[in-house]
């Protein structure tokens, strides 16, 4: 009888030796790199329309790489310039959604391959007295209003769920031309640059 006990003690503590190195063992997701074209960020209203800004962002969620009407599980959403993230409080704007996640950030004036690490000590949220993402882009007046995006500015983010990725958008226009024209070409499509760390607690890309 003991001998059986004990068989059945030593298999079980096998398992769990077994169980443990295959946790330790468990290989990391890999760092996805993306380039997303011609996202789609309409807005009614304003500039100069006399009317409140309003309409439904774009959500974007960094895990699958796509759009989502999901309510919940996204990470940054773009309306008109407007850029927001899912976490913090609403600014109050209309139609703009509700924060149901834990997502954070800052801007950081860098390239993208020159951001390696977060600086965690940096990140907020979006608040009732602004938004995070502010002055990624520049505009310069008559004759062609054009929206360009300032180089050296890059996005850093904490994800809805906890993730982190850094972003570099490219264009405001429509097939990003080279020289846009704010009277020709269409706005509010984003073309940018991300890259996302899909491993749980990991701050280095």
């Amino acid at each position: 009888m003991r001998t059986i006990k004990f068989f059945t003690l030593a298999v079980l503590f096998i398992s769990i030796l077994s169980c443990s190195d295959d946790n330790d063992d468990a290989p990391f997701l890999v760092i996805e790199s993306e380039t997303i074209s011609n996202l789609h960020a309409p807005q009614s209203g304003g500039q100069g329309s006399g009317e409140d800004i309003s309409g439904a962002f774009t959500k974007f969620s960094f895990s699958t790489g796509q759009a989502t009407t999901s309510e919940t599980e996204w990470d940054i959403a773009f309306r008109g310039t407007s850029i927001i993230l899912n976490g913090g409080t609403s600014l109050g704007t209309t139609d703009e959604p509700d924060r149901t996640g834990e997502a954070s950030g800052y801007i950081a004036d860098s390239t993208l391959g020159g951001i390696t690490k977060v600086n965690t000590a940096l990140l907020k949220e979006d608040s009732d007295k602004g938004y995070v993402i502010t002055g990624w882009y520049t505009y310069s007046g008559p004759p062609k209003h054009v929206i360009t995006p300032t180089p050296g500015k890059v996005l850093v983010i904490k994800t809805h769920d906890g993730k982190y990725a850094k972003v570099e958008i490219l264009s405001y226009y429509k097939d990003a031309p080279e020289n846009p024209d704010g009277l020709t070409d269409e706005s509010r499509y984003f073309t940018f640059k991300y890259v996302y760390q899909p491993n749980e607690g990991i701050t280095t890309f």
